[in-house]
């Protein structure tokens, strides 16, 4: 009876050992980050950098080769030679074992839950929802509201659904969000196929902004890795503070992303 018992045990040591090895650790995918970047990573608002094209773009650590994040997402972004980038690396701390990429494909279908999302607005000195309203649509063609679906099984390897938000800035702005498994862990891309408008002036014009966030349950929790670039006339460049409008957009999704994980 001994004997089964500590087999039993032996196994199951054997099992939880192997399911850990699957995940990999912070520092095998940004083995190169610094001690106060890696600290801000695990803090609420986790690690944002800001970069401009006339800087001479510096990613983050993550686009070595064998490691970091996959070039093929880093790419998806500068290869719409963006004159602007914002990179944010956060952490939802917790067991990655109780969250799994069915859980972070969910969360990312309530698309509805974008709508009334808080940020500080500049212009107007107060705290306003980002997008006033938020809803998926049939296609880019019909732009007809439809329902988010009922939660699904399984994760597809690749998806496209389509967005229409209310903007506080832009107005009424349309999305191609496309999902798709990428290495060890989700990539879900929201990009403009309309023009983002202000008062009725095209800023920025269809396929010119990219919002991309990668998911990856790691050995500390759920690595959000987000990665956004918008390309725009010099002209609206000197006018509007590019860095500030696309930072803020992208916080805004990927605490949306967020908070929709951690409730599954």
């Amino acid at each position: 009876m001994l004997k089964k018992i500590v087999i039993a045990l032996l196994l199951h040591s054997m099992c939880v050992i192997g399911i850990c090895a699957q995940f990999r650790a912070f520092n095998d995918i940004f083995p190169n980050i610094s001690q106060n970047e890696r600290s801000a990573v695990f803090e609420k608002a986790g690690l944002v950098k800001t970069d401009t094209k006339s800087n001479g773009f510096n990613i983050i650590d993550g686009n070595k080769p064998a490691v970091g994040i996959d070039p093929v997402i880093i790419n998806t972004v500068l290869s719409m030679d963006p004159g602007y980038l914002v990179e944010s690396i956060s952490i939802i701390q917790g067991d990655p074992q109780e969250i799994t990429l069915l859980d972070i494909y969910n969360a990312l279908g309530n698309i509805r839950g974008l709508k009334g999302r808080l940020y500080r607005s500049a212009t107007r000195k107060q705290v306003i929802p980002l997008f006033e309203d938020a809803t998926r649509i049939t296609s880019e063609k019909q732009t007809t509201p439809i329902p988010d679906p009922s939660p699904s099984k399984a994760v597809p390897s690749a998806e496209t659904v389509f967005v229409k938000l209310k903007d506080a800035n832009f107005g009424n702005s349309f999305y191609r969000g496309e999902v798709k498994l990428v290495q060890k862990g989700l990539c879900y891309t929201l990009t403009n196929f309309k023009s983002l408008n202000y008062l009725f002036v095209p800023v920025i014009k269809g396929g010119n902004f990219i919002a991309l966030l990668y998911f990856e349950p790691i050995k500390e929790g759920v690595l959000i890795y987000g990665f956004a670039g918008v390309k725009v006339s010099d002209f609206f460049a000197e006018k509007i503070d590019m860095d500030s409008a696309i930072s803020k957009r992208l916080a805004v999704i990927i605490s949306w992303a967020a908070d929709g994980i951690k409730k599954q």
